[in-house]
């Protein structure tokens, strides 16, 4: 099992460790919840280097990436950040990435359990470029939440004297940090995967575990996070995660991606024939969202029933800490009206969905 550069700060911690992606990975230090609701009222650190950090060079690395990606590459400005998606022939997902337009570089962060397979596919359908591996000499740590712009401002230097809280949502930029008794050159963006406000620090490896401390000595309101709370938290927030809301075998059309496709590119992409097929006839399934009623929550593989007949299944699914219910989502026949009855296989006991729109919580929002 692969361990990243912080692994010995998540043992000084007491994380407890599991296997997530390949990596020996923190689940949690505390609880799920008590870190959960740091991030949602406060901050909370998180160590994201089991993440793939790629960087695409060559003559024109930009045209030879739109080629490869459902998003208009082309169109991004110097500073901005993309979500975007990297499909099959047949418009399967073969993973959900990031796309940095940096003012010199093209940058990608895929998730950690694809960074080999898209490794390997990206460098055998990249023409006129290649893409560079900086995964284990590029540390990644996030803190968000609510008080993230506030206590991280003061130890990070942009260009020009920009000040951090300017810099805008989906956008990166080079940055100074100087917060472990050292001033690291590095890159700073305004992303996460929490559903709260949050920046993230790309830094040389050598400085990852001396920066992680350092934040969580920001003050005592940081606590350090694990995979347990970063599920829940994009869970409530309606983002889908590769392996449970995208998959080889699933389209992002009935994931409700659309917006992050681009339909009519015209130098294309791999699998665009196939969404523009399936956008016209319609998905066969639909992801949606659920309150459950009662106490267990649905995980993922339960069977979604209307009339006692599976017509769908649950993808993801956890006690809400913000909501204080059990909340799911899942794909569900395109067939099926929302306003059916459907109801959850709690191995063997039934539970009625509530249907509820995606996302469950939306901040600044007073009712998700």
């Amino acid at each position: 099992m692969k361990k990243t550069v912080l692994n010995s700060a998540h043992q000084r911690h007491g994380a407890r460790l599991v296997e997530f992606g390949g990596f020996e990975m923190p689940v949690w230090y505390s609880s799920l919840t008590a870190e959960h609701h740091a991030v949602r009222q406060r901050a909370g650190v998180f160590d994201l280097c089991h993440m793939g950090r790629f960087e695409i060079v060559g003559e024109d690395p930009a045209q030879s990436l739109d080629r490869l990606v459902t998003r208009d590459v082309s169109t991004m400005k110097k500073g901005q950040v993309c979500y975007s998606l990297v499909c099959r022939d047949d418009g399967g997902v073969l993973d959900d990435i990031l796309i940095y337009r940096l003012p010199d570089r093209w940058w990608l962060v895929v998730n950690a359990g694809n960074r080999d397979k898209l490794l390997d596919w990206l460098s055998d359908k990249l023409l006129g470029a290649e893409v560079v591996d900086h995964s284990e000499d590029v540390a990644m740590v996030a803190l968000q939440g609510p008080l993230a712009a506030s206590l991280l401002a003061p130890h990070v230097d942009r260009p020009k004297g920009r000040a951090l809280e300017d810099l805008g949502y989906y956008r990166i930029s080079r940055a100074v940090v100087n917060i472990s008794g050292e001033s690291i050159d590095g890159w700073v963006s305004r992303t996460g995967y929490t559903g709260e406000d949050g920046f993230e620090l790309y830094l040389p490896s050598c400085h990852g575990e001396a920066v992680f401390d350092a934040l969580l000595d920001l003050s005592d309101e940081v606590i350090a996070c694990g995979l347990g709370c970063r599920d829940t938290l994009r869970l409530e927030a309606g983002m889908p995660l590769y392996g449970h809301e995208l998959s080889e075998q699933l389209d992002p059309i009935g994931a409700g991606l659309s917006f992050a496709i681009g339909l009519d590119k015209e130098c294309g992409f791999i699998g665009q024939q196939a969404l523009r097929q399936i956008t016209s006839t319609g998905p066969k399934q639909h992801l949606r969202g659920f309150v459950v009623e009662g106490r267990r929550p649905a995980r993922q593989g339960a069977a979604i029933l209307h009339q006692g007949q599976k017509v769908g299944e649950v993808t993801s699914g956890s006690p809400s800490p913000t909501l204080g219910v059990p909340i799911a989502c899942g794909y569900v026949d395109a067939t099926i009206s929302e306003d059916s009855e459907l109801e959850v296989d709690l191995r063997g006991k039934s539970a009625l969905l509530k249907p509820h729109p995606l996302p469950f919580y939306r901040r600044d929002a007073q009712n998700a």
